[in-house]
Formats: C-alpha cells, structure tokens, sequence
C-alpha cells in the first residue's frame, strides 16, 4: 500500500482580550492537538496605534490580541517554545514591526532564529482592495514587503515572508478569476520588486518561499477547480517570466481559512455543514491540497466563537485527516474531463484579467480599477441572493426553523469584558515609565534615517523593538517617512444606470427629495479602526443607484470626523456599519457629539454583527434603526431610509 500523505497544518486563528488571556488559549489549543499558532492581532496593532491612541477607543482586545511593545509578545508565547513552533501571523501594515518582536522574543527564549519557521501575512494590496488595515502609500508598503523578504532571505530561510491573500478579494466579492488574477498579480509585483534586493542566485529559493492563503466558499468543485487553476498558474508565472527551473521553487503553497460571508446569522447552526464542505475543495484534491488549513466556527456571524466552538472545528479537520481514507490515495481528479475544462475555464478568465491588469502598469497602479470591480461583483452576489437565483438556506428559503439550542443560555458566543481595555492602556503605560527614553529615541531615530534613506527596515526595527519602543512609535516613523493613504472606496459619486428594480424606490427618493427642497443626502460612515467596508460600500452603492445623493469617504474615521461632515453636508439620514463589535462605545460616543452639535433630530442608522442585547441597548440611545447580517434585503432598508428622511409635516 503506498505510505499515507501528512495531513496539513491544524489551526485555529485566534487571540483576544490581551496576550495573557490568548496564551492561554494557544496552551489549549495545542493540548488539544493543534498543530500550528495562528494569531490574530487587534485593529490597532493592525493599524499601528497603541492601545491609548483615540482612534484605539472600543478596539482593544477585540478581534485579536493587542501587541503594543516586546512586553506583550514575550507574555504571548510564555511557555512556548518558538524555534519549534510554526507560526502564522495575520499581520500586513505592521508586520515588519511584529516580525522584528517575534524575533527578538525568540532570541530571548534562546532559539537559533535560521531554524524559526512561520509565516507573516505581509500583503498590503489586498488591505488596499478589501480588508482595509493599510497604513503608507502602495510604493513605499510594497518596499517594506520586500525588506521582510530580503532579510528572511539571509536570516530566517525557513520563514515565508509574505502570504498573497486572496481570503478577503472574496470576502469582497470577487468572483474565482478575479481572485486568481489579483492575488497572482500582487504576487508578480512583489517578486518584480524583490529581484532587485536578493542576489540572483538566492532569488530562486525566495519565490519558493511565497505563500499564499486563500478562500474556499460553498460552491465546492469551483473552489477545487479554481485551486487546481492557482497551481497551474503560478507553474507557469515562476517558469516562463523568472526562469525558475526548480520544480519545488514553483509550488503554489497555500493555507486558507475557509469562507466566513457565506455564514448565516439565521439558523447559524447550518454552518457546520458548510464549513465542512467548503474544507473539502481544498483537501480533496491531492495536487491542490492546502499545506494548512483554518476554518471558523459556527457562530462567527454572530459573535467571538469560545474556545468549544474553535475545538468543534479543529475536531472536523481531525475527523477528516485521520477517521476517512482521504490521505492513502493519489490525486482523485486527475484526468477528469469536467475538472478539467472547468481549470482551463478559470485559468483562460484569470489571464485575460492579469493581461489587463499589465496592460495598466502591474497591480500597484490598478488597485482603483480593481477596487471598484469588486465593489461591482459584490453588488452582483447581492442582487443575486435578494432576487432569489442565489438559494442561501435560513435566509431566502426555508425561514422556518425549530429555535438553536446552541445559541440557548449565553447567545452562543463570547464577550470580551470591556475592562480589558484599561488593563492593557494601564499595563502600556508601566512600560512606557520603566523603559530607557534615551535608547528607544535613539532607536527610532536610526529606524527613521534608514527609511529615508531606503535601507531595509528589519535590523533597525528589530533594535527598535529590543529598546522597547512600542506599535505606535514605530507606525508613526513610518507615517512621517512616507506620508498616510487613504484608499479609494471603488463607489463614485454618480450613479450607474443600474435602475432595474429600483423603481418604486427612486419614485419614493424622488418625492421626500421634493418635499426636503433638495436631494435627500444620506451619510454613510465607518467609526474606528474596522476596515471591513463591503457593507458600507455595498449600502452607499445601492443608495446611489435609488437617487440618493450620497456622501462616503470610506474606512478609519473617528466620531468626530463624522458628525462634522454630517453638519457641514446636512444630511438628513446617518448611516454607520460596525462589523468589529466596537459599536456600543463608538456610537454612544457618537451620539452624544450629535446631540452636542445640535443634530439630535438627525436619524442615524446602524449596521453590523450587533447581538440583540446590544441592538436594544443602541435603540435606547436613540440610534433609529440597526441592521444586521439577517437584514439581507437592501431594497428594503433604502425604503426605511427614505421614511426616516420623510420631513415631519408631511410625516404627520
């Protein structure tokens, strides 16, 4: 019998609250034979700001672990041994800082950093395009790429400096080519830039060291086909554009964490199945099968999974790998006619999308024409799913359900206690008093020459991070150098002449727009750090294309920034999308600068992954309605919107 495959890496991305409580939780999670570390920072270690900064308020501790200085990475991996760990850190803006920690912990535990293995996330165009966490401009972030790149190259061989993902294009919209097209392409401008830093004759082991981490939806043979498709792909990218003749070097290696948009708020209960089918388009097929594969837990659409829900899933993938035969056969599609005209498909729609992506100058110059593609194919998934073609169970067929008793009791998921926040800001603010001001000012005064002068950034980040600067002292050198970006939001201001459907809607917009004696302006804000802007951008399209007149400046703004625009705009309806559980502090902060500004009779809105409890308490603070995941109709909230608009007279 030929010798039965490894099975892939088992993680579970995860941290929260604070590094002590998400050490815990790997601790866990490796009894319970986990087999790799994925960590999941919080928005502002993400963004580069420490815990205190104003833009920080309500984000600590949220979606991921808060990692401000060499302090809290040292209390992450206490008691784990890191020269033998393999760790994956979902970080880009910020990833040659938590890198630079990373290893100045390791070298601490003692480890041989040439033996460190791992990978750091390191794909800023994709933030661009759909996940929002970016912080300089695309030319000089791709430079701090390929430093990441360069120094791994000599210090860390075993370490894969970036990860081109493709996770979030489809989290965005992006159909199977444009998935393969951008993520290929950011892949080429990456390794365009690289080849000028690494000498010739390393430069081939370093295209073997990218990675990427994709996305596996529901429609599972597309999703095998379309991995199938990525191998090919990039074969044939590493061979006939670098030269790479070394097979092993041109191996499309991939971890993904399998589609969280297709879970459904409504019987969440249903996801379980959906988890397990997506994971099977990326473990079926031998000769596209994932080196490492995470997978969310049932109740992400609802809130922060607990460590059972996280177990639950790392049970599927063991019950996979080692109670089925999966692993003892060869490739089980290999000269299959349907598969394989599928690929061809796939491959043919990815060429001729990258050919236009060249014909532009690379992806670094496309990223607004790719941006506004995706926020045009969500729209299509959207239309799809309200118009019924696309058949989603709980949601569009089949409402009717018994009550989950898994969401009984606790409402299924796991709060983080607001009181996290001051410990981490007070525990911060200790480092900062007993830290030596004299080495962390010379440190980053060195860091900031050898930016300037275009040196590579790793060696000074990494005696930044031994001096003891912090997340937010080394963003903001960064900041200075290179200046901040704002990205382009992929929705113009004028509308489509998409108006099929939107009739009834553009007559109502029409008709309170003559009784308000102007275009019903509507305001589409994202308050703190979320960079998850599908929503907002899907809810200002949408309202544009029913006749609204619409402002949206895109991600990252503070309640400030929004009630000044809401005056100066005068708008007659506020609309906000949280979707990283920071809406109870942000919002309560926003409405009382509504009420200070003299907007109190201003209705604001509100969306996002918002448990009832909290929707009540939003209510009581005079928020006029919230929305979320389950509220897929968006014809009806323009409607809501266009009553809420409606002049009291008229209303009366």
């Amino acid at each position: 019998m030929a010798e039965k495959d490894k099975p892939w890496l088992f993680r579970t991305y995860a941290g929260h609250s604070t590094a002590e409580k998400s050490n815990a939780l790997y601790r866990g999670n490796l009894a319970k034979g986990q087999t790799g570390l994925s960590v999941a920072f919080d928005l502002p270690t993400q963004t580069g700001y420490d815990s205190d900064h104003v833009l920080a308020r309500g984000e600590v501790g949220k979606v991921g672990v808060p990692v401000c200085h060499l302090g809290d990475m040292r209390m992450l991996f206490d008691q784990i041994p890191l020269e033998q760990m393999n760790t994956s850190m979902t970080i880009n803006a910020t990833a040659p800082w938590l890198l630079s920690l990373y290893i100045a912990v390791a070298e601490e535990q003692g480890a041989d950093i040439a033996r460190l293995q791992g990978t750091v996330q390191n794909d800023i165009i994709k933030e661009y395009l759909s996940r929002g966490t970016y912080i300089c401009p695309p030319r000089p972030s791709l430079r701090m790429i390929t430093d990441v790149a360069a120094y791994t190259a000599k210090h860390l061989p075993k370490w894969n400096p970036m990860n081109v993902c493709s996770y979030h294009l489809q989290e965005a919209g992006a159909t199977p080519e444009q998935e393969l097209a951008y993520a290929l392409a950011t892949g080429i401008a990456v390794l365009d830039d690289l080849k000028t830093k690494v000498e010739p004759q390393d430069f081939p082991a370093m295209v073997g060291r990218i990675s990427f981490f994709v996305n596996a939806g529901i429609r599972f043979v597309t999703e095998l086909c379309k991995m199938r498709a990525f191998t090919e792909l990039w074969d044939e990218i590493c061979r006939d554009r670098y030269g790479i003749e070394e097979e092993k070097y041109r191996r499309f290696r991939y971890g993904v964490q399998v589609n969280s948009l297709g879970l459904t708020e409504q019987q969440p209960e249903n996801n379980v199945y959906r988890i397990l089918l997506e994971m099977l388009a990326v473990t079926l097929s031998k000769n596209a099968r994932a080196r490492a594969v995470q997978l969310p837990a049932w109740n992400e659409a609802l809130g922060l999974p607990r460590p059972w829900d996280q177990q639950w899933s790392l049970r599927m993938q063991q019950i996979v790998a080692y109670e089925t035969d999966l692993l003892e056969y060869g490739d089980l599609f290999d000269g299959n006619p349907v598969i394989a005209a599928k690929v061809e498909e796939l491959k043919s729609g990815a060429r001729a999308e990258l050919a236009t992506l060249d014909e532009m100058g690379g992806a670094i110059a496309a990223i607004e024409y790719m941006k506004s593609r995706l926020v045009e194919s969500n729209a299509e998934r959207l239309n799809r799913i309200e118009a019924n073609e696309t058949v989603v169970v709980g949601v569009n067929r089949w409402q009717q359900g018994e009550p989950s008793p898994l969401t009984a009791g606790d409402g299924g998921i796991m709060v983080v206690d607001p009181a996290v926040e001051q410990d981490q800001i007070a525990r911060l603010r200790a480092w900062r008093e007993a830290r030596d001001e004299t080495a962390v000012e010379a440190a980053l005064a060195a860091l900031r020459d050898a930016a300037q002068r275009g040196q590579n950034v790793m060696p000074f980040s990494i005696a930044a991070a031994k001096a003891g600067a912090t997340t937010g002292e080394w963003a903001a050198v960064m900041r200075q150098v290179h200046g901040e970006y704002r990205g382009p939001t992929g929705v113009s201001a004028s509308p489509s002449n998409r108006t099929e459907g939107l009739e009834p809607i553009r007559e109502a917009v029409d008709a309170v727009s003559r009784r308000l004696g102007r275009r019903l302006k509507f305001l589409v804000g994202k308050p703190g750090l979320d960079g998850h802007s599908n929503g907002a951008e899907q809810i200002a399209f949408r309202a544009r294309d029913c006749g609204m007149d619409i402002t949206y400046e895109g991600i990252r703004l503070t309640p400030e920034q929004i009630v000044t625009r809401a005056a100066e705009d005068n708008a007659h309806v506020v609309g906000l999308s949280i979707l990283s559980g920071s809406h109870l502090p942000l919002i309560e902060d926003l409405m009382e600068r509504m009420r200070a500004a003299g907007l109190a009779h201003v209705p604001v809105v509100v969306g996002g992954i918002i448990p009832d409890e909290d929707a009540a308490r939003l209510l009581k603070m005079g928020v006029a309605r919230v929305y979320t995941p389950k509220d897929f109709e968006l014809n009806r909230i323009m409607m809501d919107i266009v009553a809420l608009a409606e002049p009291e007279e008229a209303a009366a």
